[in-house]
């Protein structure tokens, strides 16, 4: 179990090194593997949100989960993803962790990154 979350970890500072390399460009996810990302981030936050988190201490949390501190792009992005998350109605459960994922993937997937169309702003 210990070398699975290792190997999680890994993947998401290899994905966070990323958006840090390229933090000059806008917030968007640039491969399969960001819209991946995303999409966790997204069951994350929608967790935070669910639980009635308070939003700092949540974007803490997030903060330190993805290690996006060197990231203007991966900060930005998080930022959208849990703007979309503490949206009262979904806080309310207007939709679920799982879904707003789905969603989020899917959308980004489909559209080169884009994921506007589920996050509601642009990216």
């Amino acid at each position: 179990m210990h070398s699975i979350i290792r190997r999680s970890s890994a993947v998401i500072g290899l994905v966070c090194a990323t958006f840090a390399a390229n933090s000059a460009l806008a917030a968007r996810a640039e491969s399969a593997l960001e819209c991946g990302i995303a999409a966790d981030m997204a069951i994350v936050a929608h967790s935070l949100a669910r639980e009635q988190v308070q939003r700092e201490k949540a974007d803490a949390i997030m903060a330190r989960i993805y290690d996006v501190k060197e990231s203007e792009r991966g900060q930005a992005l998080m930022k959208e993803i849990l703007d979309a998350a503490y949206v009262p109605t979904a806080a309310a459960g207007g939709t679920s962790g799982q879904r707003f994922a789905e969603d989020l993937y899917s959308s980004c997937m489909n559209s080169g990154g884009n994921m506007d169309e589920v996050l509601g702003r642009k990216l």
